[in-house]
């Protein structure tokens, strides 16, 4: 079986697109990288991109006179590459129908809390703000919403006394680091898809606890 060609999308140092670099570097993975793409020069996650032989691309969105434009850009770059499934992964930009609606259903994002509590930025303040005793991280279908697409899988995290951000943030992380490779290989293998804005599981998907509980996701 050929295995699913991913297009990941990042803006910074690219710890998730290393878990799937790592991921696909397993043969009996069912996914492989075909692009890296950034819209900030410079960013570390490129550099582990060629380090792994995977073909970069930068698209600065501020050359861009909307987003609109920007958006066509990499949607024409995901297609020249032959993309089957886009990953993002620390890509820190709203993306407009212009590319949502060509990738409806191929377009997945990782998120640092167990949708949909807690979408968009500043998370892990806002849970330590809220006393929440546990947060997590959620795979999910990419649609026109912030943080709104269909759940694919989630590990929950439990969140310790004496927490700060950055030591949450850094215990979800590893788990993020998990998920979506977990994540990726379930769509790769036809375990689950999405059908009328919902991930269709063809068995009992990962339950939210299973991050904690398993760390062999």
């Amino acid at each position: 079986m050929a295995r699913l060609k991913l297009g990941v999308q990042i803006s910074g140092r690219g710890s998730n697109l290393q878990s799937l670099i790592d991921a696909c570097r397993d043969p009996g993975f069912p996914a492989e990288i075909v692009l890296a793409v950034s819209n900030v020069p410079g960013a570390q996650g490129l550099k582990r991109a060629e380090e792994a032989g995977i073909p970069t691309r930068v698209i600065p969105h501020k050359d861009f006179p909307s987003r609109e434009a920007f958006d066509a850009a990499l949607n024409e770059a995901h297609q020249n590459a032959g993309v089957d499934l886009v990953c993002n992964a620390g890509f820190m930009r709203l993306m407009t129908p212009v590319m949502v609606r060509p990738w409806l259903g191929r377009m997945i994002n990782i998120h640092p809390s167990l949708l949909p509590a807690f979408p968009g930025i500043h998370v892990h303040r806002q849970v330590l703000a809220a006393g929440c005793l546990f947060t997590g991280c959620t795979v999910h279908y990419m649609d026109e919403g912030m943080d709104t697409g269909a759940i694919i899988a989630q590990a929950a995290v439990p969140v310790l006394p004496g927490d700060t951000e950055d030591t949450l943030g850094g215990r979800v992380l590893s788990f993020e680091h998990k998920i979506y490779p977990f994540a990726v290989r379930r769509i790769a293998e036809g375990k689950v898809r999405y059908m009328e804005g919902k991930a269709v599981h063809e068995d009992a998907p990962l339950p939210a606890l299973a991050g904690l509980a398993n760390p062999a996701v």
